[in-house]
């Protein structure tokens, strides 16, 4: 059977990883989109909306850091399997809300679950890709959520012009459990016991410094004692509320700065994250390129960083005085460009730096320090969108250096960081 994928049975997986990457997004987007009618039919505000993404970013911080540990314990297979049942079966229940309290609580199971994702992917890649290629395979990962944002608004406004919202959720949430099927299919183990993989393909993962078989786990007190791990958490507390930021609001900032409606909001708000798809694949291509040509992992890995926040800061300064919705979603799609090419690479370092498995318990702490800096952005949105939005495209903006200066400031080893401790499956071999 190892001959049946070619040896390419590692992007394979990645490619179904960035599947589930594509559901993710549509099943979280769902709510904005269709937030105009889901409110008036269950009497909510924009102060609810609010808080209902406020307590999606709690659940979304917890999960972060819950799976990350879980994912490095159980396993990337079974890690999978429990994130996206659970997020599934939560975003086919909104089809039952009634109230804000039930629809508060199944945000709170859904960002809980949807955030296993993450460490997941990050995880895989360590296990799956030399250093070389690790960057590109994440950024075929994260143009998952961006192919996800393109088709969420088109495809949720078209569902809810035809079956209403509460069947749309119904919908999506199928999508999660239809994808367990072909993941348990090909995800039969990690690459020490892959009854597919070739032992060429084996052979090149090792050659390339991929996570280490016999890998054991960091203590959370221990991993925090590397610089390493800070550059990893600084820079996701100040980058990733500017994805966040458009993640959770752009349907809302078309909808009042615009005057547009569910339909027009479907023909829009997925041009942003076309820029985002080039930015992963761009930016994971770009660094690999540059190791190939001979750079140290950690300055190639630091300029392309470098370079997506050279494109996100002018272009959210230009978004603040956006007069039409044609300039302000290009000027997005260059910003979503510019963050998906640093971020690509940020996530990039766990795996870079940390052999064993530490991996996805650090990616797991990053995601719950971004979710830290998305909540306060949350938060300040409302009070500081009441007469337009360029007060927060301008504190966007003004953040972007402190991202970037964290990477080049605390990130600086090339050698992997072993684990300490061994796994309970490693000791009981």
């Amino acid at each position: 059977m190892s001959g049946t994928v070619g040896g390419r049975l590692r992007w394979a997986i990645i490619a179904l990883i960035g599947l589930a990457t594509v559901i993710n997004y549509i099943d979280r987007n769902a709510l904005a989109v269709m937030w105009p009618a889901v409110s008036k039919d269950i009497g909510a505000s924009k102060a609810d909306y609010a808080l209902l993404v406020t307590l999606f970013m709690l659940a979304y911080a917890a999960g972060q850091s819950l799976f990350g540990r879980i994912i490095d314990v159980i396993g990337t297979r079974l890690g999978f399997v429990v994130s996206i049942l659970i997020w599934s079966l939560s975003i086919a229940a909104h089809a039952l809300v009634r109230s804000l309290g039930l629809i508060s609580l199944l945000r709170i199971t859904l960002g809980v679950s949807e955030a296993g994702n993450w460490p997941g992917a990050v995880k895989a890649s360590s296990q799956w890709f030399p250093s070389r290629e690790r960057a590109l395979a994440l950024g075929i990962f994260n143009s998952g959520a961006s192919i996800g944002a393109i088709i969420s608004a088109p495809l949720i406004a078209l569902l809810f012009g035809t079956f209403g919202w509460r069947a749309t959720f119904a919908v999506v949430g199928l999508l999660g459990l239809l994808w367990l099927v072909p993941w348990l299919w090909l995800y039969r183990g990690d690459p020490d016991r892959h009854p597919w993989l070739s032992a060429e393909e084996r052979a090149y993962i090792a050659d390339g410094g991929a996570e280490a078989k016999s890998a054991g786990t960091m203590r959370v007190a221990a991993l925090l004692r590397h610089r390493e791990s800070w550059a990893v958490i600084a820079a996701r507390f100040f980058l990733d509320p500017i994805w966040w930021l458009f993640v959770s609001w752009l349907p809302i900032y078309l909808a009042e700065t615009f005057k547009f409606d569910v339909a027009q909001i479907g023909l829009f708000a997925w041009v942003p994250y076309v820029g985002a798809m080039l930015g992963s694949l761009g930016g994971g291509w770009l660094s690999g390129a540059l190791i190939r040509r001979g750079w140290r992992v950690p300055l190639a890995r630091k300029t392309v960083i470098t370079l997506g926040g050279a494109i996100m800061l002018p272009a959210l300064l230009l978004t603040a005085t956006a007069a039409s919705p044609l300039v302000a979603v290009l000027l997005i799609a260059a910003i979503l460009f510019g963050f998906q090419v640093s971020i690509n690479n940020i996530q990039t370092l766990p795996g870079d730096y940390f052999a064993g498995g530490a991996v996805a318990t650090l990616t797991g702490i990053g995601g719950t320090a971004a979710v830290a800096g998305t909540l306060i952005t949350t938060w300040l949105v409302p009070a500081m969108t009441r007469h337009g939005y360029a007060p927060i495209f301008i504190l966007a903006a003004a953040i972007v250096p402190l991202g970037v200066a964290a990477v080049w400031l605390l990130a600086g080893r090339e050698a992997p960081i072993a684990a300490t401790t061994p796994t309970p499956e490693e000791g009981s071999n």
